[in-house]
């Protein structure tokens, strides 16, 4: 009997010697929970608000991201695999980040202004934004020191393994698309007490560049933008489709018992293969609409024929997975020595 036809979830769930979770992660994963939490109740008693929605959304939305992405770190780095000392190290300056850039839009949330691209000169913003600054590409480069270390060995089963590097690689590219928001041009507003405000740059690309774009009509809950494109939605979706994919692997391991051709490892590496692709192209295509100034609400046809073909070639990619199943079984049934009882039937 060969592992190609195993469905299994013990990679998922066992525990190896000696394997535990990432510490610093683990705790500012904890740290980000009891923000969010901290974040509810304090939209309930301060009505201050920024661009139309509370002060708070943002140090909200930041705690769940980091509580989702910190968190599958932790878990990740915490497999046996070369380079285990670097990566640890990596984790760690990206847990300590992670609570000196939040804690910095946390606190200007408290001070009734903004943490992203507030060109006030007061010390307090002047110094907060140069740490700012620095934080994000500490963030960035120690996640991709991660994803690169990772993405060359095989540290679990092969279709988590396969979730992995592609998730990571999505989450490299997912970051890397906050940096577009820094050219979308200034935005004049003002605090969450009236003072006037100059913003370096925004979220929204809309047509004629407006001077306030960010805020001027939002989706319920996230505030997307509804007026224009805004990046931040292939921003999020880039960032957390390593989630989507780690439980894509899950629950493939789940069908696997009941549906054969889905036994395989090697089947459902694929699969995740083929979902990591289509996974890409929907964020590429989030991305160019996004910079085409059009809103995510109402797709033009051109955005609607990009979707079609990320489906059709997700759909083509799922049904050549499903052709080759039937060689891997195959294979499979051909080199399992005489006699021996089928993996399922254990």
């Amino acid at each position: 009997m060969t592992t190609l036809d195993r469905p299994t979830l013990a990679p998922l769930t066992d525990s190896a010697p000696g394997r535990r979770l990432h510490r610093p992660l683990l705790a500012t994963t904890a740290a980000m929970a009891a923000l969010a939490l901290f974040c509810l109740c304090a939209m309930v008693f301060d009505d201050r608000a920024l661009l139309g929605e509370t002060v708070w959304l943002k140090p909200l939305k930041f705690a769940i991201a980091m509580v989702l992405y910190c968190g599958t770190l932790a878990w990740l780095v915490s497999f046996p695999h070369r380079g285990q000392r670097l990566t640890w190290w990596m984790g760690t300056v990206f847990a300590a980040t992670a609570v000196a850039d939040v804690g910095f839009v946390v606190v200007q949330a408290a001070r009734g202004t903004f943490s992203h691209f507030n060109t006030e000169t007061d010390a307090f913003n002047t110094i907060g934004q140069k740490v700012f600054m620095t934080g994000v590409p500490g963030l960035f480069l120690a996640n991709l020191v991660i994803a690169v270390t990772l993405s060359w060995q095989r540290v679990t089963d092969r279709p988590t393994s396969m979730a992995i590097r592609t998730g990571l690689g999505i989450a490299v590219f997912g970051m890397a698309l906050g940096y577009t928001m820094g050219y979308s041009g200034k935005q004049h507003t003002t605090d969450a007490y009236g003072h006037p405000v100059t913003l370096a740059a925004g979220h929204t690309v809309e047509h004629g560049q407006p001077t306030v774009r960010d805020g001027v009509a939002g989706m319920p809950v996230t505030h997307w933008s509804t007026t224009g494109g805004d990046v931040r939605i292939a921003h999020f979706a880039g960032l957390h489709g390593i989630q989507l994919l780690i439980i894509a692997a899950i629950v493939l391991a789940r069908l696997a018992p009941t549906v054969g051709w889905l036994r395989a490892e090697r089947t459902r590496a694929r699969l995740i293969g083929v979902l990591a692709l289509g996974y890409t192209g929907l964020v590429a295509t989030l991305l160019w609409q996004a910079l085409r100034g059009q809103p995510v609400t109402s797709p033009d046809a051109e955005t609607l024929t990009a979707l079609g073909l990320v489906a059709a070639v997700t759909a083509a990619g799922i049904a050549i997975v499903y052709a080759l199943s039937g060689r891997t079984g195959e294979l499979s049934a051909a080199v399992r020595p005489h006699g021996s009882t089928p993996p399922m039937s254990r």
